[in-house]
């Protein structure tokens, strides 16, 4: 088991989906958790189960007062804060047609959002080993042909990892991306009406484990980035996604596999 023992952490978007694992692991490790995100019902009820060492606060992101509030109330009980997780993320998004308005909203969580909280909360992040953990993505490492301001986002997520690694390391904090793959998580659901074996049937095709990440697994590598194990991880993308990003468009199979695959076709349309 991972110690985060003593260790005060401050996780964004953690009323629902991956956000909420991370915090239930996070807590799980002895860690105290500060559960912010909008959907108050969620947010409570989740502190509620987890019980001590678990609060939740509202937090919108992209209100200063919000992020002000929070902070000053960790500052008030604890003193200091170990880790920001920054895992709050806007799913607004109509691809390379996305409006103005929407393109500045979801980027307003995405990437300010994150920033401003993480500027506004260095003054407590005094204590050794002090850690940024931003939710990455393999949306924010490839081009998608039906996403906009979520991979644009989520690739300026993961350069402001080493924007923060430099300019944090002097204080000595820490500052590092987690990247899930594909995930069995609350989109995922919907896409798959609910139906875990066909997500990991598709997941089968393009990650060489064979099947989607679980949102457990997301959180015990955060964990891992925040505990002392991980003292010298710093500026880096921490991969959780199977191997789905060191493969190429060809999935690994190489030309043999796909000429071959084709071939039937091939002659087929060439009569």
């Amino acid at each position: 088991m991972i110690d985060l023992n003593g260790k005060v952490t401050l996780v964004t978007g953690a009323t629902r989906s991956i956000g909420e694992y991370i915090a239930r692991g996070l807590h799980a490790c002895g860690a105290h958790v500060v559960i912010t995100g909008i959907e108050d019902e969620a947010g409570a009820a989740l502190a509620a189960e987890l019980g001590e060492r678990a609060v939740y606060r509202r937090m919108d992101v992209t209100s200063d007062a919000d992020i002000d509030a929070v902070l000053a109330e960790i500052r008030s009980v604890h003193g200091h804060l170990d880790a920001v997780v920054n895992s709050a993320c806007s799913y607004l998004d109509n691809g390379i047609s996305t409006k103005r308005e929407d393109w500045l909203a979801a980027l307003n969580v995405n990437v300010v959002g994150a920033a401003v909280l993480v500027d506004k909360a260095v003054p407590l992040m005094t204590r050794p080993n002090a850690v940024v953990v931003n939710i990455g993505s393999v949306a924010g490492k490839f081009g998608n042909g039906f996403r906009g301001p979520y991979s644009v986002g989520k690739a300026g997520l993961m350069h402001y990892t080493r924007l923060a690694a430099v300019a944090l390391g002097g204080k000595g904090i820490r500052a590092v991306t987690v990247s899930p793959g594909w995930t069995w998580s609350p989109p995922m659901e919907v896409m798959t009406d609910n139906n875990r074996d066909l997500a990991d049937r598709a997941g089968a095709e393009v990650v060489p484990l064979g099947r989607v990440g679980r949102m457990t697994e997301v959180g015990n590598v955060v964990a891992f980035a925040i505990s002392d194990d991980a003292s010298w991880v710093n500026g880096c993308d921490l991969a959780v996604d199977g191997g789905f990003s060191m493969l190429g468009p060809d999935r690994g199979l190489g030309p043999r596999y796909w000429t071959a695959h084709y071939a039937p076709e091939f002659r087929d349309a060439q009569g």
